[in-house]
């Protein structure tokens, strides 16, 4: 991506160019003024000199008398020089010549300036872009190094994480292991504290429907002695064969319900069963409740349902007695799931 500089690039100005200006115009003048005497003197006629030679007499015995000195004549004064028009018109040629000589060098001069000044600002620009270039180099470079710190980073950050969640999910397990294995011996202890209690209460019951027998076979033994004892003194085999075989007569009219409703919370059974079948037990008890049999007199046609029921009359043995303080000999309960 190309970017755009804040300033626009300028060329930076030169120093001295005045300075370097006069410098040159000066040399050029002064070039012009040797041109034009040297020209003037190359043009003008020689100016002729005197010289006076005089050589050594030796000396005599006697001298002579000296000569009278001869009296050179002097050359005339030069005449002012008088140019011709010819040489007006050389002058004026030189003259002109000279000054498109200085204005053909000033030019070249300037040209010069100008090319070396466009050199500059080349050489200047071309340093410019070299400079921008290594900096965006080094701005690249830069970057790079940074990229690959960064993606160093990141990948040392996740691994630090996938450790710490290995480590975690380690942890984990190892938690869930020990959760699992103190369930595990926990169900394993309430299994068998359950197999143990099943037991007891299995070998408890067990005792006392023993005891219950016992007690019904004693009761029904008794309860047979003395219906042969009364009937024998008084003739009322009928009377006492109507009070029922458990001594209780027949039982009142919510007296069914009412054991019903005892018999009900024993019921255990987690079965959806379409519709709401009825299932109808026959019960015969003694005189003080106590379970002497219970049969299914009418199944509901589920036999989940039906057993269930039966399981419950016998858990809730001894069932209770009637208004009349003793539980009838023998009746029936009707049971429903939805009611």
């Amino acid at each position: 991506m190309k970017t755009v500089a804040a300033y626009p690039y300028q060329p930076v100005k030169e120093r001295g160019t005045l300075r370097s200006f006069l410098f040159a115009l000066f040399m050029h003048m002064l070039l012009a003024v040797v041109l034009y005497y040297g020209v003037r003197l190359q043009s003008s006629t020689p100016v002729g000199a005197e010289a006076e030679l005089w050589e050594e007499i030796p000396a005599a015995t006697a001298p002579p008398p000296p000569p009278e000195p001869v009296v050179q004549p002097r050359p005339a004064p030069p005449l002012p020089e008088v140019k011709s028009k010819v040489e007006d018109d050389a002058d004026i040629a030189l003259e002109r010549q000279k000054r498109r000589a200085e204005a053909a060098a000033r030019e070249e001069a300037e040209r010069k300036q100008a090319a070396a000044r466009k050199e500059a600002e080349r050489k200047e620009a071309e340093r410019k872009e070299a400079a921008r270039k290594e900096a965006e180099q080094r701005e690249a470079e830069r970057k790079e190094a940074q990229r690959k710190d960064d993606a160093k980073k990141k990948a040392a950050q996740q691994e630090q994480q996938r450790k710490e969640q290995a480590e975690r999910k380690e942890a984990e397990r190892k938690e869930a292991d020990a959760r699992a294995k103190a369930q595990a011996d926990a169900k394993a202890k309430a299994d068998a504290e359950n197999k143990a209690k099943a037991k007891a209460d299995a070998d408890a019951k067990a005792k006392r429907e023993a005891a219950a027998n016992a007690q019904r076979k004693s009761e029904l033994a008794r309860l047979q002695a003395l219906a042969g004892g009364s009937g024998a003194g008084g003739g009322g085999v009928g009377s006492t064969a109507g009070a029922g075989a458990g001594g209780g007569g027949k039982a009142s009219p919510g007296y069914a319900d009412r054991v019903r409703r005892r018999v009900k919370p024993n019921i255990v059974f987690g079965e959806d069963v379409p519709g709401n079948p009825t299932a109808v037990v026959s019960v015969q008890l003694a005189p003080d409740g106590s379970l002497l049999s219970a049969r299914l007199s009418k199944s509901s046609g589920n036999s989940g349902w039906d057993n269930a029921v039966l399981r419950a009359v016998e858990r809730s043995d001894p069932l209770p007695r009637d208004e009349n303080g003793k539980a009838p000999a023998s009746f029936t309960i009707t049971f429903r799931p939805k009611d």
